[in-house]
């Protein structure tokens, strides 16, 4: 790899990955022929970026490191199909971003730090029909509750939110060893393909994703408990109304909810406070 003699910033959540093995194998869950286009996020010192680049597929690769920007440029100087972007992948207008390279969706690779995992899962949420897939690597706990089912321990708004547009699939775990520095927890690499619609039908977007925060603000209480106090805008007598028009008993839990029942519970909720 690039830049041998640079540390890892903790400030930055970087830990490296070393293991060649594992990097073919996220490679291999892209597709990086000539004719598709990937964003990665946070190249690093370009182990993966040079993978991804190899098939002259169409990259944008987004570091924030000052220190390795100008290397991975220095490396892909006479590669035109190889842009790096120093900046912030929180702080980018990414259509924007994107829009310089044509029509076409694109793919997404990424070796997450686990410190803003989340903030980027939610950024490539909103901006998910950019995307024919997604490659993350993220800590393995986070990974275990965007795949959770209804009832498990690992259940809750990541669950819910994310099932609503993708179909997941857990490809493969990595272990500590594979980083530079080493991590005190597993990896999981998973991968994200947007679906054509809404996997159950929703009315609001912003209003459902407010009720299933609200579900999930307080795990040992109960639903009527947490919508009460959610900020839905909705009397308490509009949410037990609610739930009895749904079929739910107001002393479930969140995580007990599938995606057809917290569509049903939101559009329920937005009615009564419509009525209102």
């Amino acid at each position: 790899m690039r830049g041998e003699g640079i540390r890892a910033r903790k400030s930055l959540g970087q830990n490296f990955l070393t293991d060649r093995n594992i990097l073919v194998r996220i490679a291999g869950l892209v597709s990086a022929g000539p004719d598709d286009r990937i964003l990665e996020i946070g190249p690093g010192k370009g182990a993966l970026t040079a993978l991804l680049a190899g098939n002259g597929a169409q990259l944008v690769a987004v570091e924030l490191d000052t220190r390795l920007v100008p290397l991975l440029r220095e490396a892909y100087r006479e590669n035109p199909q190889v842009e790096i972007v120093h900046g912030d992948i929180l702080e980018i207008d990414l259509p924007a971003l994107l829009a310089p390279y044509g029509d076409g969706v694109w793919q997404v690779a990424a070796n997450l730090p686990y410190n803003i995992s989340t903030p980027v899962l939610f950024l490539l949420l909103d901006n998910r029909r950019l995307f024919s897939r997604l490659v993350l690597m993220l800590q393995k706990e986070v990974g275990d509750r965007l795949a959770a089912h209804p009832g498990s321990k690992d259940y809750g708004v990541l669950s819910v939110l994310f099932q609503l547009h993708f179909d997941i699939v857990r490809e493969l775990i990595v272990r500590p060893g594979s980083f530079h520095p080493v991590p005190k927890v597993d990896s999981a690499v998973l991968s994200f393909v947007p679906l054509d619609t809404p996997r159950v039908a929703v009315g609001d977007e912003a209003f459902f994703r407010r009720v299933v925060k609200g579900a999930f603000s307080m795990r040992r209480k109960t639903l009527w408990n947490c919508l009460r106090g959610a900020g839905l805008g909705v009397t308490d007598e509009g949410v037990a109304a609610a739930l009895a028009q749904c079929g739910i008993e107001a002393g479930r839990r969140g995580e007990t909810l599938g995606l057809e029942e917290f569509a049903q519970l939101a559009n329920a909720l937005l009615a009564k406070r419509d009525e209102q």
